[in-house]
């Protein structure tokens, strides 16, 4: 916890850097650290507290976040000027820091609706899922039917959301991208969020509704029903339909209430985005905290963007509860490498300009704070982009770091409520999972009030602990679980960011 005076954060004894809390102007001589500040430094940004020279390694969190580049000197801005990523080892020590779980007992308990397989939902709606980007306008005017007043009479019914997507044809039918953009889209129809689903297609596509069926074991019944535009008469004709389909499902999902069951029927997706210097101090190691109890508690977080803990992979595999699971982790990290340089890239090509203006500089840098979103767990599952996921406690998906592709991966595999921390201030919503924004400092906080659900500036402002900022989280995960509004569905987000990762060539 700091003071409230506090110019600089030091993380680690060991660091070669401290971290400005607010702009800091050159001249200004910093007593604890026994040296005078050379630049000016913008709040969130690095300041050496050595002389570093040229090739040297550079540690933050008692970590390598970069190199030199050129000398650095003493209360010297560290940033992308001087401050660079080449390969190095790493020591994965697999299962080195595995721990014997302990659960807490009785567990905290959420208001959540329990499905006829079991499974626990934390929203109800209606979806209309598209198998092709040309069905998209269909399935949001079949949706645009039950907006207002249209669904008073069915109050247990969150809403219709139309999840539309780009692709779905000009695409290799028995390519890695068609496997997963199924894999997406079956998940989201099984999904226990949505009550009901009704999946649309053109009818010349190569994403065949009967082929998503059959490839995926999907069931046709009264509550999962497909169609297509061409066999039903076209647009005006499939969007009559698709309305009678609806009309048909709302009075049977509305037949749902909601009663107290444990935390473990959760399933919590891990994101961040618009992230900042602070988001490693604050926010994520705060929604790690919270982690940590919702798997004390029996429940499941899940852990992504494979790009955005690339450099701090080994602060996972160290955690793996097997060997097998720390090579799966590795083995992802390994095909990323070839991917990005198959496509003329590097990993280093992130962090985003907005990161790098709040402070962040390497890959390395962000990583190590994107990490922290996933608590002290052990690690104990690594699975596939979109996969189920049926693990309890601390697992990884493969995703890329663009926020809502990752997120749609998460939901596809299962999760029923997002945590998305933000230091730029994202407004990220997904349907039908509900998404709650924590803000890594005070003043995004109040200048995003309408957007934030929690802020987490008060670790940094030394008025609250990240144990008691996790709690908090903690606690609202379990009230949004029961029901209460997120910001972001408030403002009715979630519609639009369905986004499945595209994979292979579009022809």
């Amino acid at each position: 916890m700091l003071t409230e005076q506090a110019l600089v954060i030091r993380l680690n004894r060991s660091d070669d850097v401290v971290i400005a809390c607010q702009e800091v102007p050159p001249g200004i001589f910093l007593p604890e650290e026994g040296l005078t500040v050379k630049d000016a430094i913008p709040a969130g940004h690095k300041i050496a507290l050595r002389s570093i020279p040229t090739g040297q390694p550079v540690r933050r969190y008692n970590q390598i976040i970069g190199f030199a580049t050129k000398p650095i000197s003493a209360g010297e801005h560290v940033h992308v000027h001087n401050l660079g990523v080449h390969s190095f080892e790493r020591d994965y020590a697999f299962c080195a820091d595995t721990k014997s779980a302990s659960y807490v007992r009785p567990a905290a308990t959420f208001r959540g609706i329990v499905r006829p397989d079991g499974r626990v939902a934390t929203r109800n709606y209606i979806g209309v899922l598209t198998t092709v980007n040309c069905s998209a306008t269909v399935a949001k005017k079949i949706s645009e039917a039950f907006t207002g007043d249209a669904l008073r009479d069915y109050p247990n019914v969150d809403g219709v959301v139309a999840i539309t997507h780009t692709t779905g044809c000009g695409m290799d039918i028995n390519g890695e991208g068609m496997e997963v953009l199924r894999r997406t889209l079956s998940g989201y129809a099984r999904h226990v969020n949505f009550g009901g689903i009704l999946i649309i297609g053109l009818g010349c596509e190569v994403n065949q509704t009967e082929d998503l069926f059959s490839t995926q074991r999907l069931a046709s019944g009264p509550l999962l029903s497909s169609m297509t535009i061409q066999e039903s008469g076209g647009t005006v004709g499939a969007i009559r339909g698709g309305i009678g389909r609806i009309r048909e499902m709302l009075p049977v999902a509305n037949q749902v209430t909601r009663e107290m069951v444990p935390a473990g029927h959760l399933i919590v997706g891990l994101q961040c985005g618009g992230s900042d210097s602070y988001s490693g101090i604050t926010a994520n190691p705060a929604l790690g905290a919270a982690v940590d109890l919702l798997v004390s508690h029996g429940g499941t977080g899940i852990l992504s963007e494979t790009p955005e803990i690339y450099g701090a992979e080994h602060l996972l595999t160290r955690r793996a509860v097997s060997p097998e699971i720390g090579e799966k982790l590795i083995s992802r990290i390994r095909w990323w490498e070839e991917y990005t340089a198959r496509e003329r890239g590097e990993m280093n090509n992130n962090p985003s300009p907005g990161n790098k203006a709040g402070g962040l500089t390497t890959i390395l840098e962000k990583s190590l704070g994107a990490v922290a979103k996933g608590g002290t767990t052990n690690l104990v599952d690594v699975v596939q982009y979109a996969e189920a996921v049926t693990a309890k406690g601390l697992v990884f998906m493969d995703t890329p770091g663009y926020d809502p592709v990752s997120a749609t991966g998460q939901v596809a595999g299962g999760a029923n409520l997002i945590c998305f921390t933000t230091g730029r201030g994202s407004v990220y919503g997904c349907k039908p999972a509900p998404s709650l924004k924590l803000a890594t400092n005070s003043r995004l906080y109040r200048q995003m009030t309408d957007d934030m659900d929690i802020n987490c500036g008060e670790i940094l402002e030394g008025e609250a602990s990240i144990a008691e900022v996790g709690e908090r989280i903690f606690q609202l995960i379990l009230e949004t679980a029961s029901g209460r509004q997120s910001r972001s569905e408030a403002h009715g987000f979630g519609a639009e960011e369905f986004v499945p990762w595209m994979l292979g060539a579009v022809m």
